[in-house]
């Protein structure tokens, strides 16, 4: 009994240690929330509020009072805190390397590793000099190279969980910008982990013994884990989760192999992050690992670590004139070399400035594998005066407090002005494609996923799509019985009840989905009344930054073929979405016993028909055909629909409004004439670059009207397994005058429509587009000008004396490939004319400016020639 007492609370400790360690905990996570409120509204985020809490707990403020410093700090209070912050670092690590995107880091991994590189080469390069001042300052002779190392990591080195936190708290973790920024302090983290560890292996032939096993046991353990997963997996086929014992294995693993390499004498940071991003990603026990790890990391493990961190610092160490300067020195230091050589590295990249000021700050955020290495004695002895630890950790910790609030604000202003494509017109073909499909029932995810496929089957074309489950909230819980009335293995929490046996099945289709076509789907479900979800469907489109929003028609194909009515909250709910989306919509009529299936694993090609009436609609509808047409189990066939030209119908048809006022005509078109010019280029660019090169079909159809239309549609009616049209914006069109007779579901436009009914024998899936309706407020985007992309303009550009964009940002902001997926590429060419001089054509991209929306007659634009175009491609990389 005594042995145990010494052994949990030593005689010299006033309160048990453990009893100490537990409130500090609590005190951490309240204080922390309060503050949180408090600087929420001022745009600070969780990881500062928590830091902050630290600050105030420890030795700073509150813990200058004795008998507070009596009861938190003792002397075997430091392994119990040792050993929760180990825990602390082994989870979340794991954790941030299951929620890593490898395809992205894939993707981006020489982008990335510049950006982390360049602030770091830059302290290193600074960090000789100022380990000699450190070195003759605090009087170090002893392991000087260990010395060096740890100088040069509080210099060079970025704290990738803050730096997660912080991204994620502002929303911005799936901004291109946001989701740089985390894989660049998570290559430079490692990166530093790396070097140090091999550096210290190579130093002693014991301890490169020692790393050799570290990495071979963690080989084994990956391995293993990949096939305790499968075995998982198959073990719990109709649950939902895998189970606690067989968590508990996989978490047991990870403690023995992290346990043994901090017993070697390394940290166990790469280890963990490594077995987390090798986990396999399909299947339930993924889902359940991230389920179980996500809520416990986010809300309880870093707040508390980084509320630990913020306990450490004692500013009364560093009360005098020497250590002052130098802990400002060393700031000033870290921080100066870090944001100029990340500067350095955006410049060379081609990054705007002003993301990359963003990116540098976010990179100087410190306090996760610095900290593990100051509070880490290299001998069992203390080599190193006192002093440098205290003045490491004050650097540290100040560091964070003074840049995180600043990168905060930076971060929340980029959020408001941060612009991302809405529209798949304006969307490089190989940028990546963001995609939000919505499911009510089980049934809905074969043709979700057949989409997916379809749109996802080139390499070099990336695709990111989630997966929404919508679930009705119900009016009253299902249970009133308070937690201490339950029944054993009752789950007081109907959150995870909600859905049924639903949730299940649509696992189940999921993960043979992933499994087939190694396309990964983030899985989510959304819980609310069916009168307010459309408004949480757009809110997660719009925090999501998709492309694309896929919905499922309300109605669905019996087994004789037939249409039938299966839910109208749906239809409802899907007129909302429609009018509300911050981006494109689809809604998808699946016919899966005939229609559209799946194309990987597809023994048979499948036909595909892109029905182009005209319009805007139509434009984002075979923007869309864009992706589908690069899977090589596709064959694609655009039919455009045209009048059938007569003698009194001219070409074009212009009205002139001019007005000579400052010696500038400014000509307004019609709109039916400027939808027809940017169809024709737009049509003519996908010929170009698509049928020209046999890769689609191309088929012409001329037409009087409606009833001629309908004729044609009859006729190809069984020819193809998905048929993709828009839903109208076309405006009043004789291609499709009195189609509006028997229209039942306006949702879906008129041809739509009409290929949904019932009343029609058709075998093929309907695909119905709309594209982004944009208003004033978000860029505007008129219809009544002369307006298209630049990329889509090649054929009928024309340039006279002066070009104006349409937004906010230079033209060197135009997409880059080099940079990154995604780029900012809602610039809009317009002409403006000036009649002072005579005609000329574009020379330089350079002489282009920042105005407003201007057009300009037909006889006095000039076409640009192939020079100019070539030019174009090599200036503007599109």
């Amino acid at each position: 009994m005594e042995a145990t007492e010494q052994l949990v609370c030593q005689p010299s400790d006033s309160f048990n240690p453990l009893i100490t360690t537990s409130f500090q905990v609590s005190c951490i996570l309240v204080i922390s929330h309060v503050f949180h409120l408090v600087l929420k509204p001022l745009g600070q985020p969780g990881p500062f509020a928590q830091l902050l809490a630290g600050v105030v707990l420890g030795p700073t403020l509150l813990s200058r009072v004795q008998k507070v410093k009596d009861f938190f700090i003792q002397a075997s209070a430091a392994k119990y805190y040792q050993f929760f912050s180990f825990i602390c670092r082994m989870l979340f690590m794991f954790s941030i390397g299951l929620e890593t995107d490898v395809p992205y880091l894939k993707r981006n991994i020489r982008i990335v590793s510049i950006v982390a590189g360049g602030g770091s080469i830059l302290a290193c390069m600074f960090g000789g000099p100022f380990f000699w001042l450190l070195m003759k300052v605090f009087d170090v002779t002893k392991d000087r190279l260990g010395f060096y190392l740890l100088t040069l990591t509080v210099l060079a080195n970025s704290a990738s969980p803050v730096v997660i936190r912080m991204i994620a708290e502002t929303k911005f973790d799936t901004a291109d910008l946001g989701r740089m920024a985390i894989y660049s302090s998570l290559v430079n983290e490692m990166s530093c982990v790396t070097i140090v560890s091999a550096l210290s292996a190579f130093n002693s032939s014991g301890r490169l013994g020692g790393a050799i096993l570290i990495t071979l046991v963690t080989v084994a353990v990956i391995f293993l884990n990949k096939y305790l997963s499968y075995f998982f997996n198959k073990r719990n086929r109709n649950n939902r989760f895998v189970s606690n014992k067989e968590i508990f294995v996989i978490m047991f693993l990870l403690t023995c192999l992290s346990l043994y390499a901090e017993w070697v004498g390394y940290t166990a940071i790469f280890c963990c992050f490594l077995v987390g991003l090798m986990f396999p990603r399909e299947g339930k026990t993924a889902r359940t690992l991230l389920h179980k790890l996500t809520y416990a990391v986010n809300t309880f493990i870093l707040p508390v670590y980084f509320g630990y961190t913020g306990f450490q610092l004692d500013v009364s160490s560093i009360f005098n004139k020497l250590t002052i300067a130098l802990t400002v020195l060393m700031i000033l230091v870290s921080a100066g070399t870090r944001i100029v050589g990340t500067l350095a590295a955006c410049h060379y990249l081609m990054i705007p400035w002003n993301e990359s000021l963003i990116l540098a700050l976010l990179l100087c955020l410190k306090g996760n594998y610095d900290l593990l290495l100051i509070n880490t004695n290299p001998n069992p002895e203390p080599v190193w005066p006192a002093d440098v630890h205290d003045f490491l950790l004050t650097v540290v910790v100040i560091n964070t407090l003074i840049i995180g609030p600043v990168v905060a604000i930076l971060l929340n202003r980029e959020v408001c002005s941060a612009q991302y494509p809405t529209i798949l017109e304006i969307l490089n073909p190989e940028s990546e494609l963001r995609i939000l499909a919505c499911m009510y029932v089980p049934r809905h995810v074969s043709g979700h996923a057949s989409l997916i496929s379809a749109l996802g089957g080139c390499p070099s074309a990336p695709i990111r799509p989630y997966m929404v489950h919508l679930v009705e909230l119900p009016k009253k819980r299902k249970s009133k019985l308070m937690y201490h009335q339950l029944e054993d293995g009752d789950q007081y929490s109907d959150e995870e009840e909600y859905g049924g046996n639903d949730v299940l099945e649509i696992n189940e289709a999921l993960d043979a989905f992933i499994s087939d076509t190694k396309i990964l789907i983030y899985q989510s479900k959304l819980v609310a009344s069916f009168l307010t979800i459309n408004e949480d469907v757009c809110n997660g489109a719009e925090d999501l930054r998709v492309c694309i929003i896929f919905l499922p028609f309300h109605k669905h194909q019996r087994i004789d073929g037939k249409m039938e009515n299966s839910m109208e909250e749906m239809r409802a709910i899907n007129q909302k979405v429609l009018r509300q989306a911050p981006c494109s919509v689809g809604i998808f009529v699946d016919r899966g016993q005939t229609g559209f299936q799946q194309p990987h694993g597809s023994p048979c090609v499948q036909n595909i028909a892109i029905l182009f009436f005209g319009g805007p609609d139509d434009r984002e509808a075979l923007a869309c055909s864009k992706r589908i047409l690069m899977h090589s189990k596709v064959n694609l066939t655009v039919i455009r629909f045209l009048h059938k030209p007569t003698a009194s119908r001219s070409s074009n048809t212009w009205i002139n409004d001019a007005s000579h006022k400052d010696e500038e005509v400014i000509m307004a078109i019609s709109n039916i004439g400027t939808q027809n010019e940017i169809d024709n280029a737009f049509v003519e660019t996908f010929y170009n670059r698509y049928v020209a090169q046999g890769r689609a079909g191309f088929v012409e159809k001329y037409v009087s009207n409606g009833q001629e239309t309908v004729t044609v549609l009859r006729e190809i009616a069984n020819t193809y397994s998905l048929y993709i049209v828009g839903k109208g914006g076309r405006g009043t069109s004789p291609l499709t005058s009195g189609m509006s007779d028997w229209e039942e579901c306006p949702e879906l436009g008129l041809v739509g429509d009409l290929l949904a009914s019932s009343e029609w024998d058709i075998n093929g899936s309907i695909l119905v587009i709309q594209r982004h309706q944009h208003s004033d407020a978000d860029g505007g985007f008129l219809e009544e000008y002369a307006i298209c992309t630049l990329q889509s303009y090649y054929p009928g550009l024309y340039l006279h004396t002066e070009t104006y964009i349409t937004s906010n940002n230079t033209f060197d902001q135009l997409y880059n490939p080099d940079v990154r997926d995604l780029h900012t590429t809602q610039q809009y060419v317009n002409i403006k004319c000036d009649t002072s001089s005579p005609p000329k054509p574009m020379t330089s991209y350079k002489d282009m400016v920042v105005g407003d929306i201007a057009t300009t007659s037909e006889e006095e634009l000039i076409p640009l020639d192939d020079d100019d175009v070539d030019l174009f491609d090599e200036d503007v990389n599109v």
